[in-house]
């Protein structure tokens, strides 16, 4: 599920889970339900649209990733109600500017350099966010 999660991104569409015994709608997927700790989950698509609710604009970065910095990092509620964290398509400048907060977002996967986190794999899929208003 997860590699279907990062693929799809790639793809332009983001993939949730809902839980068929309560309802609840998770992303980035899970092996258990948030709310009812359920395992009878079934996979949808989501909108990938939502609104910024937090956001930081990271200057030292983790080993690793120091090449990518600066890059502004957030925190989105989805249309259908889960969070999901990831990075703003946004000049780091600019973030540190305005007031992003309640700005509408669509979610699209991004390729990064991985050698040294994933030796094995050329790239990592980060969830990206593009300002839609």
């Amino acid at each position: 599920m997860f590699v279907d999660f990062f693929n799809e991104l790639l793809n332009g569409k983001l993939i949730g889970l809902r839980c068929v015994d309560c309802g609840t709608i998770m992303c980035p997927p899970k092996s258990t339900c948030d709310n009812c700790k359920g395992r009878n989950l079934e996979k949808i698509e989501l909108s990938g649209y939502g609104r910024i609710t937090s956001y930081t604009v990271t200057y030292v970065a983790p080993m690793g990733y120091e090449n990518e910095v600066p890059y502004v990092v957030a925190l989105v509620e989805l249309d259908e109600g889960p969070w999901i964290v990831g990075r703003l398509d946004v000049d780091a400048e600019k973030a540190e500017k305005e007031n992003l907060i309640g700005k509408r977002v669509k979610v699209y996967g991004k390729e990064f350099p991985s050698e040294l986190f994933y030796p094995n794999k050329d790239k990592r899929i980060v969830p990206m966010f593009q300002i839609v208003e």
